[in-house]
């Protein structure tokens, strides 16, 4: 089936897509393509690249058209009720069901449904819209009745699907099942030109708005802009707009200063990498957690391999005696720490096995103290961005850099309901 020119452009207006860059024509070409079938659509790219955009065209475009659209973004519902949002349930299958309620699925019969950040979905759901996605079957929390439905799904997804397939957060039959037809979305740093068209779009919507003369760029903060990798995407590029054509009240035309003041800083390198190298948002926090985490990591396993090494303090001290200038050699270049020197220093000790025997009782205290205090830090964030937020999930999770359910999770683990 082939798509012109003409009916990609129609497409573009019709729901407001800015830009011309080919990945960008590439994925709206196949949205149009694959709208007139039946078939599982996942959507891939970074937060804020516009995702939820091409589910509206799949779904306008196709014979369901007349059918309801929902769309759902799974790591805004806690684990403990997303069965029920999404398959309904029965009166008193839980605390709190005082009468039985319809799911999504049910409602929306004959239409489409988007199931945005489909990766945050558990693992127990997954199993159930499995079924739905190959039978058209689904059951109520707290019946035992097989019910129906006629849906097609759509999802989208932030993080790369088969790296959690690979650590067993997502299920491998499941990702086949919904990528049946895939849609990368470019994220703004890869569209070129678009990044100006797009500036110009949200100054001049926000003139319209306000009744203000609309701002331009001079040809240096064009260039600036056009460099700026826009780590939020589009959203991040609007928020931008619209700040600057509200505080920018003496100059309408924005020079490179000016502009350069209400860029944020690039991102500092870290002394780590970020082993995930699928699209995906992620915030500096949660980075340094995992840095931080795998660190205390290394240092255990470091410590593990010394301490098995003098085990045998005689053999130890033979091979420190007869490679002298291996050691040498590191000593600029390492200086290790209390206890890694308390462990080093065995192999010559009078007593080894007494020394040995205290040193792992200290590090294994100095463990479980490492332990608790980056446990009590974690619990403490929480507790101030929920005491922040007058105790709205929503809004903390947001100050904090996770999901919804993340945080769910969380106050659950930390016995912080009350």
């Amino acid at each position: 089936m082939t798509i012109s020119k003409q009916e990609i452009q129609s497409t573009k207006l019709r729901y407001g897509i800015i830009g011309n860059a080919p990945l960008l024509l590439h994925a709206i070409r196949v949205a149009i393509q694959v709208s007139a079938t039946d078939m599982s659509v996942l959507i891939t790219g970074e937060s804020g690249s516009g995702k939820e955009s091409f589910s509206k065209i799949i779904h306008s475009l196709s014979l369901r058209k007349h059918g309801q659209f929902i769309a759902i973004n799974c790591g805004s519902i806690p684990e403990g009720t997303i069965d029920s949002e999404l398959f309904g349930h029965e009166k008193g299958s839980f605390t709190g069901a005082h009468e039985s309620r319809k799911g999504y699925f049910e409602v929306t019969n004959g239409g489409t449904i988007f199931l945005d950040e489909i990766g945050e979905m558990p693992l127990g759901t997954q199993a159930r819209l499995l079924r739905v996605l190959e039978n058209g079957e689904f059951i109520k929390v707290g019946s035992s009745k097989v019910l129906k439905t006629d849906v097609r799904v759509v999802a989208a997804t932030n993080v790369n699907l088969l790296n959690k397939v690979e650590t067993g957060k997502f299920r491998e039959d499941l990702y086949y099942r919904l990528n049946s037809v895939p849609i990368f979305v470019p994220p703004l740093r890869e569209r070129g030109n678009d990044i100006e068209l797009l500036f110009r779009k949200f100054a001049s919507d926000f003139s319209e708005r306000y009744k203000v003369k609309p701002i331009t760029l001079t040809d240096g903060a064009k260039e600036i802009l056009l460099k700026y990798r826009f780590p939020g995407n589009i959203r991040q590029l609007k928020n931008l707009v619209d700040q600057i054509s509200v505080l920018s009240t003496e100059h309408k035309e924005i020079s490179v200063a000016e502009l350069k003041s209400y860029l944020p800083p690039p991102q500092t390198s870290l002394p780590a990498l970020y082993s995930d190298t699928s699209h995906q948002d992620i915030s500096e926090r949660e980075i340094l957690y995992k840095v931080l985490f795998d660190m205390r990591k290394d240092m255990r396993d470091l410590k593990q391999i010394v301490l098995e090494n003098v085990s045998h303090p005689s053999k130890a001290s033979q091979i420190i005696k007869e490679n002298p200038h291996l050691f040498n050699e590191m000593e600029p270049m390492y200086n290790p720490s209390n206890n890694e020197s308390r462990i080093l220093n065995l192999a010559d000790s009078d007593n080894p096995e007494s020394d040995l025997d205290e040193s792992i009782q200290d590090i294994t205290h100095e463990d479980e103290d490492e332990s608790l205090s980056i446990e009590k830090k974690e619990k403490e964030l929480i507790v101030r961005a929920l005491k922040k937020n007058n105790n709205k999930r929503k809004y903390a999770a947001k100050d904090l850099g996770i999901s919804e359910r993340t945080l769910y999770r969380k106050i659950k683990e930390y016995d912080l309901e009350h």
